[in-house]
C-alpha cells in the first residue's frame, strides 16, 4: 500500500491565473502576439491535469493574498537555488520545475521559500503572474505544521518539452513570439518527499510552465499554469 505523505502544495499545481492578469496578458496577446494567444489558451483551457499527492496535513484554507505571498527582502533565500543562467526554454523550464518540486523546512522559512522563488521570475509585469508561483507555497500555518516534521523534498526531472499546440503556432507564424518571447513548456518527473522519523514516499509530477527568453539575456519564469498540458 503505498504511504501517505504531506506534500509541499496542498493542492494540485491548479491554483490558476488569477482573471485579471489572465484579461491582461490575453488582451496583450490578441493584439500584438498571436503565440501568447496560445499560451493563455493552453494555460487556461484545462488540459490533462495532474493529481496532487494525498497528504497526511489539512489542506491550505486557500491561496495567499499578494500581500501575504508578497517575500521580505531580507528575508534570504534558504534552501531554494538561485536561479541558473540559462538562455534555452526548455533547460530553463526543467531546472525550473526540479526547484519548484524540491524544498527543506528544516532550512528554509516560508518567506524565504517566497524569497527564492521570487528571483526566478521575469521582472516584466505584463507578463509575471506572480500568484502563480506563489501560490504553491503552502499558508504559513501549513509550512509550520510541514517544518515541525522536518519535512522536506527532492526532485528528478526526466524530460521537457513544448505542447504541441504550441509548436503549432509557432510552425504557423514563426515570428509571432517576438514581442514577448514566451514560451510553453510541460515539464514531467518526480518528487521524493521525507520527514523525521523514517518518513517518506514519492510521487510523479508534471508541470506546464511560461517561460521568457528574449535574445541574449537568460530566461525567466512567467508564470505557472492551472493544468498540464502535453
Amino acid at each position: 500500500m503505498r504511504k501517505r505523505f504531506p506534500s509541499l502544495s496542498p493542492s494540485s499545481y491548479g491554483a490558476g491565473w488569477p482573471s485579471s492578469k489572465r484579461i491582461a496578458i490575453g488582451a496583450s496577446a490578441v493584439a500584438v502576439l498571436l503565440a501568447i494567444a496560445v499560451v493563455v489558451a493552453l494555460l487556461t483551457g484545462g488540459g490533462n491535469g495532474h493529481r496532487a499527492p494525498e497528504t497526511a496535513a489539512p489542506a491550505s484554507t486557500g491561496s495567499p493574498s499578494p500581500s501575504e505571498a508578497a517575500p521580505k527582502p531580507s528575508s534570504g533565500s534558504g534552501a531554494v537555488p538561485h536561479p541558473p543562467q540559462i538562455a534555452e526554454p526548455v533547460a530553463y523550464a526543467t531546472a525550473a520545475a526540479k526547484m519548484l518540486w524540491s524544498y527543506d523546512t528544516r532550512a528554509t522559512s516560508r518567506d524565504q521559500q517566497l524569497a527564492g522563488l521570487r528571483a526566478w521570475m521575469t521582472t516584466e509585469s505584463t507578463y509575471a503572474d506572480w500568484a502563480s508561483v506563489s501560490g504553491q507555497v503552502p499558508d504559513p500555518v501549513l509550512w509550520s505544521r510541514m517544518a515541525d516534521q522536518d519535512q522536506h523534498a527532492t526532485a528528478h526531472v526526466t524530460e521537457g518539452h513544448y505542447p504541441s499546440a504550441f509548436k503549432q503556432a509557432l510552425a504557423d507564424d514563426p515570428s509571432a513570439i517576438t514581442k514577448a518571447y514566451i514560451y510553453v513548456v510541460t515539464v514531467n518527473g518526480n518528487q521524493q518527499i521525507a520527514w523525521k522519523s523514517g518518513g517518506g514516499g514519492a510521487e510523479e509530477r508534471a508541470v506546464t510552465l511560461a517561460v521568457q527568453c528574449r535574445p541574449n539575456h537568460d530566461c525567466t519564469l512567467a508564470a505557472i499554469a492551472p493544468s498540464v498540458t502535453q
